[in-house]
């Protein structure tokens, strides 16, 4: 199933009726994983499926914007000169009229980076990429906002004009836009920045990523990583100032939060797929983060305007 006017990607549905939006350089037009336009060139394609996740990541700098989405298990509220980050495959829902949004956008797969990069842990040391503590939209000033759009800009022209060299300067074009949005948040959230003594934090969070619907405890990732629960949780608390722990809570609840908002699982369901022992521990655990029980989360995130 091809969907309509969108930014090169293709829709396979699931069967979770959730479908999947894969990024296609064929169909958008360009010889890279990579793409950068105005609102006004790409139609966007929120409304071609109700709920999906994309393979890809998605930089978003609105001028106009109006209505919400859920993204990851959260609400968020859109409104103008926001900048907006999604992750691949974290779940989207969008409540928006397209004529209403106006916005730059930035789409790359992340086997686009791993090309030219020999670091496989790259994109999980950007600190707003598959990131669960700290919301991954903000409003930038003009002075943060400017030379990354001018970075877009360049990537554009070298898009739409390719010569022998265009993929060598949108490479370098891209890694700067990330490593200076890197900056810009660790900036506005207060995030440490220190140069880091190993990987392990990054692996960890990779394997969050991709396990933690099997694996719910510390000991497991450390086991997995072959270095001790102490080790791992050090070398955490160095590179993201919160311990090992607190990172697997928070992805769990997103996960929760996921099969709340996107599925039709009841609570006993979830607990059964996330490895908790009992619905009650389940209840429990959300009630001890969010501080809301499932019922008060779900009346305040399905709010009217």
């Amino acid at each position: 199933m091809r969907s309509k006017d969108t930014y090169g990607i293709y829709n396979s549905n699931t069967a979770e009726h959730i479908s999947l939006l894969k990024y296609s350089k064929s169909s958008c037009g360009v010889d890279f994983l990579l793409n950068t336009a105005e609102s006004t060139e790409k139609r966007g394609w929120f409304d071609t499926d109700k709920r999906y996740r994309t393979d890809f990541f998605e930089f978003y700098f609105f001028r106009k914007a109006e209505g919400y989405l859920f993204l990851a298990g959260e609400r968020i509220d859109l409104h103008p000169d926001m900048l907006l980050v999604i992750s691949p495959f974290q779940l989207q829902e969008w409540h928006v009229e397209i004529d209403k949004l106006e916005y730059t956008f930035l789409v790359f797969q992340e086997e686009f980076v791993n090309q030219f990069l020999s670091d496989k842990y790259f994109m999980y040391r950007l600190l707003y990429c598959y990131q669960h503590d700290y919301p991954t939209w903000f409003d930038p000033t003009e002075e943060e906002v400017r030379p990354l759009l001018n970075l877009l800009g360049n990537m554009k022209k070298e898009l739409r004009e390719p010569i022998a060299d265009s993929y060598h300067l949108i490479v370098a074009y891209l890694y700067q836009f990330l490593l200076l949005l890197n900056r810009v948040y660790a900036r506005r959230f207060h995030l440490p920045f220190a140069l880091p003594l190993n990987n392990y934090a990054y692996q960890y969070k990779q394997l969050l990523e991709k396990n933690i619907c099997n694996k719910t405890r510390v000991a497991d990732y450390a086991e997995m990583m072959g270095i001790s629960r102490v080790s791992l949780n050090k070398a955490v608390m160095r590179e993201f100032g919160l311990s090992a722990v607190h990172l697997l809570k928070q992805r769990l609840l997103q996960e929760v939060k996921n099969d709340l908002l996107f599925s039709n699982l009841s609570v006993k369901e979830i607990a059964f797929r996330l490895h908790f022992s009992e619905p009650n521990h389940l209840m429990r655990f959300f009630k001890q983060i969010t501080g809301q029980t499932i019922s008060e989360f779900l009346t305040e995130i399905n709010r009217e305007e």
